[in-house]
């Protein structure tokens, strides 16, 4: 599987979350449409003004051609069907978190950002559709609750910077970056800063 097939997983799996998440909420059709949009392209959006690029570059064909075929799909899923999404979706998920943190810090990479910009830029483009996702359906966001998330997109950005770029060897970053994610969320990993303890009375 090469990474240009990754990315397109990752394009419909973030898509498909905010949608998902869109109909947990029992948002109506519009909501399922806003939600998906905004978890594809939120995180670009951002990354697109930090870096001090035009927003309209977000816009490619393609990709929002593969967003909207996926939107229109889910919407003549009936709502019981969201169950399997729970049982899939972090899996798919993790590949959309690894392809989308990898594409905002292959672009840093190519304005020449140093290695600080590139990891602003793949933290953004990674976590910021699903922050944007999460705050639209009133829950708090994920990517805000588990350090994880964040220290996966910063290993993204530091494997570009070091100069892995080939498509064999974007895939394998998703590969290792969807294998410690779905560890993680199965043993619960938690970096353990006194702020994240739990007191006992």
């Amino acid at each position: 599987m090469t990474w240009s097939v990754l990315h397109i997983i990752g394009i419909i799996a973030y898509a498909a979350s905010g949608a998902f998440v869109a109909m947990q909420a029992k948002y109506s059709i519009i909501g399922i449409f806003v939600l998906g949009l905004m978890t594809s392209f939120g995180g670009s959006v951002i990354r697109n003004i930090v870096l001090d690029v035009p927003i309209s570059e977000i816009w490619d064909r393609q990709t929002l051609l593969i967003v909207m075929i996926t939107l229109t799909t889910i919407i003549f899923i009936e709502r019981k069907w969201v169950h399997h999404w729970n049982r899939w979706g972090f899996f798919f998920d993790s590949i959309g978190l690894a392809s989308f943190a990898i594409h905002g810090a292959l672009l840093a990479n190519s304005l020449n950002h140093d290695l600080g910009i590139i990891m602003i830029a793949s933290v953004f483009t990674g976590l910021g559709g699903g922050i944007i996702r999460d705050l639209l359906a009133g829950r708090p966001p994920l990517a805000l609750k588990e350090e994880i998330h964040a220290i996966l997109t910063l290993l993204c950005a530091l494997c570009i910077w070091a100069g892995l770029s080939s498509p064999l060897e974007l895939t394998i970053i998703v590969v290792i970056v969807v294998f410690i994610r779905l560890l993680a969320v199965q043993l619960e990993w938690r970096l353990k800063f006194p702020c994240n303890r739990t007191e006992v009375h």
